[in-house]
């Protein structure tokens, strides 16, 4: 019985999320992303924004020195700068993500991208845990490419990216060095297409994922 859930966790300029659409119509999976934000927000009873910039890290101020905008880097995020005051506490935040994505799994039929849910569900085993990454070269090759910057400013934004996603992990799930063993397939995508990475994904989520008894 195949995989009912892949999540799909990447690094900004890796490609994962052209092969992770093409993963989840080729498996008939949903795909969650930005609406795990949303829901959790509803929950919390804040606006979206100011979950979303939480779990991003990513203040007015990083953005507009990145060049990125009003946009998250890689998200689809709209997100504005919150008042300190109006953020929930960051274990309401961390357990009300965790939740949401929870209750994702449990349902089945979905590919989650982002959000670190890879980590969120590590204790099951009816999910496929894929990273999606690429050398430094190649990402500032795309970075620069997909923004429009030279590669040295490129460079600078995924330092700025990676260090951001490092802090996440850490906060949210206690992991200081994110390993490939936290996942059960690594792709390089240096040399793979997207469609390439997708076949893989497929092929792996098609294979030996068992629903919990």
């Amino acid at each position: 019985m195949r995989y009912r859930t892949v999540c799909i966790s990447s690094e900004d300029g890796t490609g994962a999320l052209g092969a992770a659409m093409l993963a989840a119509k080729s498996l008939g999976l949903r795909v969650i992303d930005e609406d795990i934000v949303t829901r959790a927000a509803v929950e919390a009873d804040v606006d979206r924004d100011v979950v979303a910039d939480v779990e991003q890290r990513k203040s007015k101020l990083v953005r507009l020195i990145e060049g990125l905008g009003p946009v998250g880097m890689g998200t689809g995020y709209v997100v504005a700068e919150p008042a300190v005051s109006d953020l929930p506490p960051t274990d309401a935040l961390k357990g009300l993500i965790k939740s949401v994505i929870e209750e994702a799994a449990v349902a089945g039929e979905v590919m989650i991208v982002s959000h670190a849910a890879s980590l969120a569900l590590a204790g099951r085993d009816d999910v496929l845990r894929v990273l999606v990454t690429a050398s430094p070269q190649t990402r500032r090759e795309r970075m620069a490419a997909s923004l429009d910057l030279d590669e040295d400013e490129a460079a600078r934004t995924l330092k700025r990216s990676d260090a951001g996603r490092a802090d996440y992990i850490k906060r949210f799930y206690g992991i200081g060095t994110e390993l490939p063993t936290h996942y059960d397939l690594v792709i390089n995508t240096d040399r793979l297409s997207p469609e390439n990475a997708a076949q893989l994904i497929v092929t792996a989520a098609e294979s030996t994922g068992e629903s919990p008894a």
